[in-house]
């Protein structure tokens, strides 16, 4: 099943499948009635550490991209969502600006891929 990504200011749709916050800070803004969220999942956001030296500067996007990946090895909480991905449709949410360059840009690409 496809796995989507999508801000979460973004209008809520039917086709969105299972609704998952993959932030570890709650979007300013936005209700938690707005967001219609299913679930909300801090442990397979970036680390605090690792959010604030990104500061979602795109000439640190490569880099980060790659220390993303390093703290998703062997996390559980990935492997749940690849299981629910291969069953369901499940629609990643973020709250960052920019659409391209995000944790769910990437956490969408590790989902997707079949190894």
């Amino acid at each position: 099943m496809p796995v989507r990504i999508k801000r979460i200011y973004d209008d809520p749709e039917a086709e969105d499948g299972d609704r998952i916050l993959v932030d570890r800070v709650w979007p300013r803004g936005c209700t938690k009635e707005q967001a219609k969220l299913d679930e909300w999942m801090k442990d397979v956001a970036p680390s605090t550490g690792l959010r604030r030296w990104f500061g979602h500067k795109p000439e640190r996007w490569a880099q980060f991209r790659e220390r993303y990946l390093l703290e998703l090895k062997g996390n559980a909480a990935v492997n749940d969502l690849r299981e629910r991905s291969a069953t369901r449709t499940v629609t990643l949410l973020y709250g960052a600006r920019d659409r391209k360059l995000n944790q769910a840009v990437v956490l969408a690409e590790l989902l997707s891929d079949p190894s």
